[in-house]
């Protein structure tokens, strides 16, 4: 008796339904995500039980290094149609460097700086920074991998803004001359929530040296700045 044959049926499924969803849900998620910022250092915060977020628009971020090191954030408006525009991440930091060059460059007459527009607009494009004013110029006019290299090394003595104690208002340090300048932005959005304490975040190293977080919070209040708030990491079970 010979052998019935089993008619072999097609494998093929159509991927296309579930190819379509893949797209749609990685477009939701791109979309709906928020990117972490680069940052020239990594910083293990302490932890606490604090869940409030920080604020991802109209926020001045302090970053202090493990060894030290000072850098500076500045976000304007998340919307980019606040004020025809004009109070943009990109507008507010050209603002604020305009006015910080203007600051030091009228308390050091003898020691001025000049930036090309393509040094200005350089800045504008950068998340984080931190160099004394001296040194502006050169690492503005840097390829962004240098930028990178520069604020990267650690034990480079001009990477960093420079902070002290100082309580001399009438000559502010360089931390200082870029709280008044970030300040007086014009950003009313932005003075508000500083006023309020929600628009200034410290993010510290567990390790960082005491003497320097001393002088970043107190540079803060001695600039009437008294309200702000320190980032950490949510404690965990272990903790």
């Amino acid at each position: 008796m010979g052998k019935v044959k089993i008619k072999r049926k097609s494998t093929l499924i159509d991927m296309t339904a579930m190819s379509d969803v893949t797209v749609l849900l990685l477009t939701f998620f791109m979309l709906t995500s928020t990117f972490l910022q680069k940052e020239p250092v990594t910083v293990l915060t302490p932890s606490s039980v604090s869940e409030q977020k920080v604020p991802t628009s109209n926020v001045v971020s302090v970053l202090v290094s493990p060894q030290g090191k000072v850098f500076l954030s500045v976000l304007g408006e998340a919307d980019p149609n606040v004020a025809g525009g004009e109070w943009g991440t990109e507008p507010i930091r050209k603002q604020i460097l305009m006015n910080a060059v203007n600051l030091y460059n009228e308390q050091h007459p003898s020691n001025k700086i000049q930036l090309t527009d393509a040094q200005v607009d350089a800045f504008t494009k950068i998340n984080m920074f931190g160099m004394p004013f001296q040194a502006l110029p050169s690492f503005l006019s840097m390829s962004q991998t240098d930028q990178d290299k520069f604020l990267s090394d650690m034990n480079n003595p001009a990477t960093g803004i420079p902070v002290n104690d100082n309580k001399d208002m009438a000559h502010l340090n360089d931390f200082q001359i870029w709280l008044r300048a970030i300040y007086n932005s014009g950003n009313e959005n932005l003075q508000s929530v500083m006023k309020k304490g929600e628009g200034i975040a410290v993010k510290a190293d567990k390790d960082t040296p005491y003497s320097t977080i001393h002088d970043v919070l107190d540079n803060l209040q001695t600039m009437k700045m008294n309200r702000f708030s320190i980032m950490t990491a949510l404690k965990t079970e272990n903790d």
